[in-house]
């Protein structure tokens, strides 16, 4: 059964899907949309991705690196920008940072300052090329952080991955109470939850990424159809003019082709003689 319960594709946050393709954004209040929802596209293969990016771990250990991430040193900063799955993790900006999403500019600032200095490829002459990748990847994120549009964005998927999983939390309680069951779950442990959060986010974002890939496939599809369609036809109008200016160059050979043929044929005629049909000769008859 599909969730009814799905991420805007205008980063707005979750929306109810309604019937008929008409979405409503909840709980942001947002104004009503009609569009086509977008259903958990791909879900299962992230999902398994995802999990096996985050193979069972628990509250200590969460805290735990986190707190390790926030003092790692040049190697391991390039380790965690350049680890497998990175091409989803430094989907978020605010991860490939390490700095909190409500971060004000001046923080901002001093973060890429002390990480880009850290993974820059001057401090790490031993592994020049991934300190180079590293570094990359930390001033793409500070970049798009920059511009408040974009930052917008980012800020929109974290909350709407937020507002999932409570809504997920939300409906598991009220089915648990149905069936008369404990209503305690892992994610009132706050730890479990933010680890929850951080999973539904990334998931976000890879699902963004996926789209923006497709839509980026489909316009490079359209550019080099429309390309092909304009050079047809400019060979064909190419085509066309040699043949016009084939037959101009070729007109006073053609008429002067003509004009002799017919002169030849005239003069066949003059001196042709007019025959006529003449009787046979009559033989007298001689008698003995």
């Amino acid at each position: 059964m599909v969730n009814p319960f799905v991420t805007c594709p205008f980063l707005c946050g979750p929306f109810l899907a309604q019937s008929q393709g008409t979405a409503r954004c909840e709980p942001d209040g947002f104004t009503a949309l009609r569009m086509n929802c977008w259903l958990d596209r791909g879900q299962n293969s992230l999902e398994h991705e995802l999990n096996a990016l985050f193979p069972g771990q628990q509250p200590t250990q969460v805290k735990q690196i986190e707190k390790r991430d926030s003092v790692l040193t040049n190697k391991q900063q390039i380790d965690r920008l350049l680890r497998p799955g990175s091409s989803y993790f430094n989907l978020n900006p605010f991860e490939v940072l390490q700095i909190d999403p409500e971060a004000t500019d001046d923080q901002l600032k001093k973060r890429f300052r002390a990480l880009s200095i850290l993974v820059h490829p001057d401090k790490n002459q031993d592994e020049q090329d991934r300190s180079q990748k590293a570094f990359e990847a930390v001033d793409k994120a500070y970049k798009l952080l920059l511009e408040p549009d974009q930052r917008k964005r980012a800020l929109d998927v974290i909350h709407a991955g937020q507002e999932y999983v409570e809504h997920h939390v939300k409906e598991k309680k009220k089915q648990l109470k149905k069936d008369g069951k404990s209503l305690d779950m892992e994610e009132d442990n706050p730890e479990v939850f933010k680890q929850a959060v951080y999973k539904q986010t990334m998931k976000l974002f890879a699902e963004l990424e996926i789209k923006r890939k497709e839509r980026e496939a489909k316009d490079m599809h359209e550019r080099k159809r429309a390309r092909e369609e304009e050079i047809e036809v400019a060979d064909k109008a190419k085509r066309d003019r040699e043949w016009q200016k084939n037959f101009e160059e070729t007109r006073d050979g053609r008429v002067d082709s003509w004009r002799t043929f017919q002169a030849k044929g005239k003069k066949s005629k003059e001196k042709k003689p007019r025959s006529f049909l003449k009787p046979p000769k009559v033989k007298m008859e001689q008698r003995e």
